[in-house]
């Protein structure tokens, strides 16, 4: 369950690093209004799919050679100023690359092409299609929102309704991740 903070002043990004060193596990995310969204740490059912996401992704990504991958840990600071860090997230070479060595040492200031959420038990799914939608609004090109409970996926892309897939086994999410398939099954067991 997350906690929304109203703070007097907007965080620096240098202050919500001291506030995440000091609190360990506490993952921190800053709304465009500068409101602090705190969640604790993932179970370790979710962080389980999580790491099943990852590995494929990473593995598609190494075998492209086209961009990086980014872990939950990783915090990018979006142009309408918020600050997200997505369950498992993709980034271009050529975006990446753009980048100053400062700025690939920070909160990275843009949207990653592809991004993805996975719905744990505390988490609202309308929360989540909305925050999916805000990834979009900001630059991404591919938002994919998986949902374990009714074991749909939920795909958005700019200037379309979301796709939405129930009881898939995989799906592909090509043009913006040419070839890559995502094997639904270790997620969803």
């Amino acid at each position: 369950m997350a906690i929304s903070l109203r703070l007097p002043a907007r965080l620096t990004d240098e202050e919500i690093m001291d506030l995440s060193q000091r609190n360990p596990g506490l993952h921190i995310e800053q709304a465009p209004s500068g409101e602090l969204i705190l969640t604790p740490p993932a179970f370790p059912d979710t962080g389980r799919r999580e790491a099943a996401l990852l590995a494929q992704l990473y593995h598609w990504a190494t075998e492209q050679g086209e961009g990086s991958v980014f872990s939950p840990s990783s915090g990018f600071r979006l142009p309408d100023g918020s600050l997200r860090s997505p369950d498992a997230s993709w980034v271009s070479r050529e975006r990446w690359s753009a980048l100053s060595p400062a700025q690939q040492k920070s909160f990275a200031p843009l949207c990653p092409d592809a991004v993805f959420e996975i719905r744990s038990s505390s988490d609202s799914a309308s929360e989540l299609r909305e925050k999916m939608r805000m990834y979009v609004a900001n630059g991404a090109r591919l938002a994919v929102l998986i949902d374990p409970q009714s074991r749909a996926v939920e795909i958005y892309d700019p200037g379309r309704e979301p796709q939405v897939q129930k009881r898939a086994e995989s799906v592909a999410l090509g043009p913006v991740l040419p070839g890559f398939i995502l094997d639904l099954k270790p997620i969803f067991e």
